[in-house]
C-alpha cells in the first residue's frame, strides 16, 4: 500500500512510519515540524520506501498518485503543547482533519483518526468505554484539545456516513517510550528527566490520580491490527493497568536509582483525576491487548532518555 502519515515526525506518527515501511507499505511522511522533531525521522533520509513532505495539513492537501490510506495524526498532543499552541491545536482537529478527510475521498482512501482518552475529559464513568460520551469543559484550558478531537471524531464519522467513506477512529491512551520530547509536559518524561538529573519529582495535587500507561510498542501494534480489520466505530487502545501518579513517581525512582525528592504543586485547572481504559471491543475485535509491563516499558524510556541526555 501507498499510505499518508500526517505528524509524521512526532512521538507516535515516527514509530507508525517505522511499523508500516517493516510490514512492506511505502510511507509518505507529512510534517509542519510545530511540534514534531526531524531527528524522529533521521533514520529513514534514505530509506527507499519513505518519502517526507514538509506541510501544514490545515491548508489544502495536494499529493501526486494513487493512495491508498490516510493516517492523520498531526496535532499537539501533550499539555505544554496545546496549552501554548491553542489555536494552532484546534485548527488541526478541525481544517487539518477536514483536508486529510477530503484527500481520502479524492483518492478513496482508507482513513484512521488518532483521537485520544481526552475525549471523555474527567470521566464520571471508570474505567472509560467507547459508548462513554465524556464529561468536557469546552471553554476550560484542556478544551481546546479535548474538543479538537471530538470535532475530528464527527467529521470522521460525518464522512463516513455521507460520503461512505472507509474510516477507523482510535481513541488513544497515555502512551510512553522512546522519542518522547525530554520537555513535553507528559508525566513519564518529565520524572525520568527529572530523576536523571537530581532534580525533585513534580506531582500536580496529591498524587492520588490515576492513569493507566501504555509502552509505544503495544499501542503501535494496536493501532496497526485496527487499520487493518476495525470497523468505523472508535476504539479505546491503551493499558488497563492503572496506576496513581505517586505510584508511577516511585517507580521511576526505583528503576532509575535516583536520590530526587518529591514535591507538590497545584492541580491544573480540570485535570481528569482518573483515567483507565476499558479494551473489550479492542480484545474482541482484535485480538489485541497489551503484553509490556510497566517497569520494562519505564527501563526501556529511561536507557533512551539516558542517552538523549548524553548529547
Amino acid at each position: 500500500m501507498r499510505v499518508l502519515v500526517t505528524g509524521a515526525a512526532g512521538f507516535l506518527g515516527s514509530h507508525l512510519c517505522d511499523r508500516l515501511l517493516a510490514d512492506g507499505h511505502r510511507v509518505i511522511g507529512m510534517d509542519n515540524y510545530i511540534t514534531g522533531t526531524p531527528t524522529n525521522l533521521a533514520h529513514l533520509e534514505h530509506h527507499p520506501a519513505f518519502q517526507f513532505v514538509r506541510h501544514d495539513v490545515t491548508t489544502f492537501i495536494e499529493l501526486e498518485g494513487p493512495l491508498d490510506a490516510v493516517l492523520h495524526f498531526a496535532s499537539p498532543a501533550s499539555p505544554v503543547d496545546y496549552l501554548e499552541l491553542p489555536i494552532q491545536t484546534l485548527k488541526v482537529g478541525s481544517l487539518g482533519t477536514h483536508k486529510a478527510l477530503g484527500l481520502a475521498r479524492a483518492k478513496q482512501s482508507r482513513f484512521l483518526l488518532a483521537s485520544t482518552s481526552e475525549t471523555y475529559g474527567d470521566p464520571l464513568v471508570h474505567p472509560q468505554p467507547e459508548t462513554y460520551w465524556g464529561n468536557v469543559n469546552p471553554v476550560g484550558p484542556r478544551g481546546v484539545y479535548d474538543e479538537a478531537k471530538r470535532f475530528a471524531e464527527a467529521m470522521t464519522m460525518a464522512y463516513h456516513r455521507y460520503h461512505g467513506l472507509d474510516t477507523r477512529i482510535v481513541r488513544i491512551f497515555n502512551t510512553f517510550g522512546p522519542r518522547m520530547r525530554p520537555h513535553d509536559g507528559r508525566v513519564v518524561s518529565n520524572f525520568i528527566i527529572q530523576a536523571l538529573r537530581g532534580e525533585p519529582l513534580t506531582i500536580y495535587g496529591d498524587g492520588s490520580q490515576t492513569r493507566s500507561f501504555c509502552y509505544v510498542d503495544d499501542l503501535i501494534e494496536g493501532i496497526t491490527r485496527l487499520f487493518e480489520r476495525g470497523t468505523a466505530d472508535p476504539t479505546n487502545i491503551g493499558n488497563p493497568g492503572e496506576f496513581t501518579v505517586r505510584q508511577l513517581a516511585d517507580r521511576v525512582l526505583a528503576l532509575t536509582g535516583s536520590k530526587s525528592e518529591i514535591v507538590q504543586r497545584p492541580l491544573p485547572i480540570d485535570d481528569p483525576r482518573v483515567r483507565q481504559p476499558d479494551i473489550t471491543r479492542a480484545r474482541e475485535l482484535l485480538g489485541w491487548e497489551p503484553h509490556v509491563p510497566l517497569d520494562e516499558g519505564l527501563r526501556r524510556t529511561i536507557a533512551y532518555f539516558k542517552e538523549v541526555e548524553k548529547k
